[in-house]
Parts: C-alpha cells; sequence; structure tokens
C-alpha cells in the first residue's frame, strides 16, 4: 500500500500483507533507538525474506517514490498504531521528516496535542473496522508548534485472509482542499447553463468543452460542436477571432474585454451577431514548465445593445447634420441652392450618390446631381434640365406612383459577387455604375408631388432599411419646400 522513506531499508505494505510487530511502540526518543542512530523502518512485509533478491527491493523502491511524488500527504499505521509511512507531502505540511515519524506510536505529543491525541487516534484507526473511506477534520500540530486544519480520508488496509493490517490516511490543508473544491465547483457551475457563453478551445482552435449557452449561440448541440473548426459554424468574422485566441495562446489573455461582430451559419439563415469576448489561457498545473492547454473564451451576445448604440450615434449625427443644413440653407437668397446644400449635408455618412428629379408636365427631368464618376458635391445640371428616360417600373416611378418610399438593391436581381450585373443593372436604371443599393423617395409640398429623390449606395454598404427610409422621407420634405419655394418666386426673385 506505501512505502517508508529510511535511510536503510524500505518496506512495502500490501493488502494481502500482515503487519510484523512494530519497530517502537513507546512513541518516546528518536528514531532507531534511543541514540537516535539511523532510520526506523517498521517492517510490514511478513513474506519478504532475504532471499526476496533484488526485484522486491526495486518495487520496494519504486513504491517509495510514487508515494514521494503524490501531491497529497500519506502516512500510515500498522494495526497496534504505529506510523509505518509518511511520505515527502506530509513532511511539506507539519515540517516533521520521515526519520521523525515513522516508528511513533500514534500523533500524541508530537503531530496532535495530547489532550486530542486520544479522540484523533480512535477517530483514524476506527477505519479498520468500517469498509470504505472515512472522512475526517482534525487539528495537527506542526513541528514548530503551529496548528494546522486537515481533511483526512482513511481507510483499512486488509492482510492475509481479508484481515485489518493497518490504516493509511491522505490528508491536506483544509483551505487546500476548500481552494480545490471551489475551483471544481466554479468549473462545474461556468460550463452548466449560466447567462454567458464558456468555449474551451485546444491547441487547434477547435472547441473541446461548450456550455449550454454557448451551443445556442453557435446555432449546434453542446456534443455537437466538438472538435469543429470555428470556420464551419461562422461565415464571416472567424479570421479575426482565431486570431485573438492564436495570440491569447502565444502571449497569454489581452487586459480588456473584446467586441467580435460575426455572421452565423444557421438552419434559418445567416445572423450578424455581436460578440464582447474574454480570453484565458489554460496552462497544465502538473508541469514545471507552463505547457498550454488551450485558451478559455467567455462571451456574451451584445448585439442588442450594440445595434441600439449605434442607432442612437446614427440618429444624433442625423439630427445634427440636419440642424447644421437649417442653419446653411437660411443664408441662402437662391431656393435651389439651399435644395443642394440640404442634399450634401444629407449625403454625409447616409449615401454616396443623390439624385433630384422634379415633375415638368407629365415627364421626370435631372435637375440636380452629385458626380456620377467621383464624390462630389450636389450641383445643378448646367445648361438646363434633362429629361430622364426610365423606363417602366423604375424605382423613381414606382415612387411618384404610390406617393412614398421605394428601397431596391442590386443583390435582388443579380448574383452576389457579380461586379459586372451591378454594373449592368445600374446602367438600365440610370443610375451610376457603383450603385447597388436605392432608395427614392417622393417630394410632396401644398398636397402637390414636384418630383422624387434618389439616394444611392455603392456595393461595399449595406441596403437601405427603414430607419433610413425616414431620414430620407425627413430630408425629402425640406427640399421640397426648397423647391416649391424657387417655383413659387419664380428666377430673380432673390436679386
Amino acid at each position: 500500500m506505501g512505502a517508508s522513506r529510511s535511510s536503510g531499508t524500505t518496506d512495502a505494505l500490501g493488502p494481502d500483507e500482515e503487519p510484523d510487530e512494530p519497530g517502537r511502540a513507546d512513541g518516546q526518543g528518536g528514531p532507531g533507538g534511543p541514540d537516535g542512530q539511523g532510520a526506523s523502518s517498521v517492517p510490514l512485509d511478513s513474506g519478504a525474506g532475504a532471499g526476496a533478491g533484488s526485484g522486491a527491493d526495486s518495487g520496494a523502491e519504486l513504491l517509495a517514490a510514487l508515494l514521494d511524488g503524490m501531491d497529497a500527504a500519506l502516512c500510515a499505521f500498522d494495526a497496534g498504531g504505529t506510523v509505518t509511512h509518511w511520505n515527502r507531502e506530509a513532511e511539506r505540511i507539519l515540517g516533521w521528516s520521515a526519520q521523525e515519524a515513522v516508528g511513533r506510536k500514534g500523533f500524541a505529543g508530537w503531530a496532535v496535542r495530547r489532550a486530542d491525541a486520544h479522540e484523533v487516534q480512535g477517530r483514524l484507526m476506527a477505519a479498520m473496522d468500517a469498509p470504505g473511506r472515512q472522512v475526517h477534520e482534525f487539528a495537527l500540530l506542526r513541528k514548530d508548534g503551529s496548528r494546522v486544519l486537515v481533511r483526512t480520508q482513511s481507510a483499512r488496509v486488509l492482510g492475509a485472509g481479508g484481515k485489518p493490517a493497518g490504516v493509511y490516511c491522505a490528508f491536506s490543508e483544509v483551505h487546500a482542499q476548500i481552494d480545490l473544491e471551489r475551483a471544481i465547483a466554479l468549473s462545474e457551475a461556468l460550463l452548466e447553463d449560466v447567462s454567458w457563453g464558456v468555449v474551451l478551445v485546444d491547441v487547434d482552435l477547435r472547441p473541446t468543452v461548450v456550455n449550454a449557452y454557448a451551443a445556442r449561440a453557435l446555432g449546434g448541440s453542446r456534443t455537437g460542436l466538438l472538435g469543429r473548426p470555428l470556420g464551419e459554424l461562422v461565415v464571416q468574422g472567424v479570421e479575426e477571432l482565431e486570431a485573438a485566441l492564436a495570440h491569447v495562446l502565444a502571449e497569454g489573455a489581452p487586459g480588456a474585454p473584446a467586441e467580435f461582430w460575426v455572421t452565423l451559419r444557421t438552419a434559418e439563415g445567416e445572423r450578424r451577431r455581436c460578440w464582447r469576448s474574454g480570453f484565458l489561457r489554460l496552462a497544465s498545473p502538473l508541469t514545471e514548465e507552463p505547457v498550454p492547454l488551450g485558451v478559455g473564451w467567455m462571451f456574451r451576445d451584445v448585439t442588442a445593445r450594440k445595434l441600439a448604440q449605434q442607432e442612437a450615434d446614427r440618429l444624433r449625427f442625423r439630427t445634427g447634420q440636419l440642424h447644421r443644413a437649417a442653419r446653411t440653407v437660411s443664408e441662402c437668397e437662391d431656393p435651389m441652392e439651399a435644395a443642394t446644400s440640404l442634399l450634401d449635408f444629407a449625403l454625409a455618412g447616409f449615401a454616396d450618390h443623390v439624385l433630384l428629379d422634379l415633375m415638368e408636365g407629365e415627364r421626370l427631368v435631372r435637375t440636380a446631381a452629385t458626380p456620377a464618376d467621383a464624390p462630389g458635391p450636389c450641383l445643378l445640371v448646367a445648361g438646363g434640365s434633362i429629361t430622364v428616360r426610365y423606363g417602366p417600373g423604375h424605382p423613381a416611378l414606382q415612387a411618384v406612383e404610390r406617393t412614398g418610399s421605394v428601397r431596391t438593391s442590386a443583390g435582388a436581381g443579380v448574383g452576389a459577387g457579380d461586379p459586372e450585373g451591378a454594373a449592368a443593372w445600374a446602367a438600365e436604371r440610370r443610375w451610376p455604375r457603383d450603385a447597388a443599393h436605392a432608395l427614392s423617395t417622393v417630394l410632396r409640398s401644398r398636397g402637390r408631388t414636384l418630383g422624387v429623390l434618389t439616394f444611392l449606395r455603392a456595393a461595399n454598404r449595406t441596403a437601405f432599411e427603414r430607419p433610413d427610409t425616414a431620414y430620407a422621407e425627413t430630408v425629402a420634405a425640406r427640399v421640397a419646400g426648397a423647391v416649391d419655394l424657387a417655383r413659387a418666386v419664380g428666377p430673380g426673385a432673390g436679386e
């Protein structure tokens, strides 16, 4: 079962061995006899004789080395309560060496206060009469006289014929045991259904453990996600995520959480999500040099909060732009100059191009526009208005017919990643070649339709959404007021 550390012999106690008579039963004086010379070894192997040979010695030495390498403190008693084995961890905790401990009768007077010795010894030796392990907590004495609270697990050792031959006792400091239990409880709690995702990835950046939150966020089951490359789960943003994981493996965890926008492939289609993530490098505690085991990745889905924050920022910026535009156009003597100035302010961060088409009878004529081939301000068409040859079903014509707004994108009619098809789509609608998303809204003033305003975005930007429509209609109402004023006062009215 164990081995004693001594300068002389190392003895083995197995489950089928009977103890010989103890080496010292009085608990007095130093080990090895009154003169204290040498270390006491208590022979417990009744079957080992002189002819056992080097094989038995090698086995005993191996067993002694194994016991000394244990992380837990271990001692053993024979049937009479004499200490027979004492490993290095027991020496570390209590300060008593194996030479000082082996051969003593119980713990009285050296490892336990005499007042407590009878109770402690009785509870330890009671394990001889009960199957299984017994768990107790005792206050033991260190060699320097200080006390330490330990938690013990003791169990009987059976000799020949299945009779109890002694007791072994493994113990550790209570605070260390509690720290271990807390660590285990924390890891188990984190990997249950908590309110954030926990993913453990190996050095190949593949998930090895996934909790319930993370499984839902990644769109799979806790077992189905294990061992799969992250690229199979994340359509866009996986490069940034894997780069962060690789950095943690190489350099350690970053000082602050990071936010990653990713696009996930799910049964319902692709979803764009924002994950606020923290990372921990995992290293083995069993090696002298830290060996990376992988990365602990913890994250929360903050998409709703980020979208709300972005929308608030966008609304604040657009409100500021309209405020600045109002102050600028109030200084314009020409109402059409006011209209184009207002469109310049509206374009910032909103669209790449803008087209102003006004009604002349039953026709739409191009009155003002931004340059088709490069960014620039919205200017009135030089040399007068030009009739626009829009085909049937054109978004601008639909906006006039509906007295509302129309949104459209090239992606609805051409394949993704087809720039030539997108350019043909834009040219067919008399728009600049780089246009991929459009929003046309009607100009109304005093109950009349004055024309249509079209905003265009390139393919590298997102399509127009409902909040964009509301902003475009606000701009269109102000432009319509300026156009109506220009028509009412006529040319040269500001002179």
